[in-house]
């Protein structure tokens, strides 16, 4: 680093006059949404925040206590939380990892289909989407009973798979239909916003990586998902977020037995079927400060300037 000689002033880079309005008007525009957004939520949490600091179940009212601190110490300690999370943790990690690498892939198939394709392909790959978690997590669960099921009949021929399995009996295999429900219903979700990615990506620079000679892999690597950056981020992030919470494959498939209890279904079980309403509450406040640990992990990781989506390091290196 340079030390700055006397009558040397730092250069920084000031913003100009339309970035200035547009910022205003950026926040003209969303402002109204932020403040109702807040003025909704806020109290909920705040209530959640409050409520976690008492020992308190709605079957005896007059046993309320504040024990501060002492729902989190006790969700700390147990070895119930600390399965749960891990269980949760591993979900989230597969699930985002196989939809981002099969999101990109429908990705590139829309984006290249034949202009007469485009809309017929988009819409079917869309579909799974559309459907509600609920009917979607039934139909896997109908489809991989023992007594309901056809997956054991159609699939006989593979190693390990008879019709005696029972999917639902075990940690191994519950998990995995829990997954592959997920990835099934929400990686349509992935590719859309990987494809408003890619026709960002500009035409010209994958046109000259390949008059230079550059592989396919190179033209992945090197122009295209650099530029495809900032919805790659958002991709990852909208799902880590909604795969930490999942609940509803949980619920209908093995109501968290077997050790598929995730971390959203012990803060349910918690605080509906054993009404304790302190510890429910400290729960979902631990759930909620896992979330913005992983928006802020994302966010930095990434390191994307949203605005023009561009990296930071290289919107450095432009200046």
């Amino acid at each position: 680093m340079r030390i700055l000689e006397a009558g040397e002033e730092s250069v920084r880079p000031k913003k100009s006059a339309r970035a200035r309005a547009e910022a205003r008007l950026g926040w003209l525009m969303a402002g109204p949404a932020f403040l109702i957004m807040l003025s909704v939520t806020a109290y909920p949490i705040a209530q959640a925040v409050y409520e976690s600091l008492f020992s308190h179940r709605l079957t005896e009212p007059d046993a309320r206590e504040f024990v501060f601190l002492g729902n989190y110490v006790t969700i700390f300690s147990d070895g119930v939380f600390w399965s749960a999370f891990a269980v949760t943790v591993l979900v989230t990690v597969i699930t985002v990892a196989v939809e981002l690498v099969l999101g990109f892939a429908l990705a590139l198939i829309m984006h290249r289909a034949l202009r007469g394709l485009r809309g017929t392909l988009r819409t079917a790959i869309l579909v799974p989407y559309g459907i509600i978690t609920v009917v979607s997590a039934f139909a896997w669960y109908y489809m991989f009973d023992i007594n309901t099921g056809y997956i054991n009949e159609w699939f006989g021929w593979l190693p390990g798979i008879n019709s005696d399995l029972d999917w639902f009996s075990n940690f191994a295999t519950a998990i995995t239909v829990i997954m592959a429900s997920e990835i099934w219903k929400t990686t349509p979700f992935i590719a859309l916003l990987l494809l408003a990615g890619l026709a960002q990506v500009p035409e010209e620079m994958v046109e000259a990586a390949k008059v230079d000679g550059a592989t396919w892999w190179q033209q992945m690597s090197r122009v295209v998902i650099p530029h495809m950056k900032a919805a790659i981020m958002v991709a990852v992030l909208f799902r880590a977020l909604d795969a930490f919470r999942i609940f509803d494959n949980v619920f209908i498939m093995t109501q968290g037995q077997h050790g598929t209890k995730v971390l959203s279904m012990l803060a349910y079980d918690t605080s509906i079927t054993r009404l304790e309403i302190g510890m429910g509450s400290a729960l979902s406040v631990v759930l909620f400060a896992c979330v913005l640990l992983i928006c802020a992990v994302t966010v930095w990781g990434f390191k994307v300037d949203l605005a023009s989506g561009t990296d930071h390091q290289d919107a450095g290196k432009e200046k």
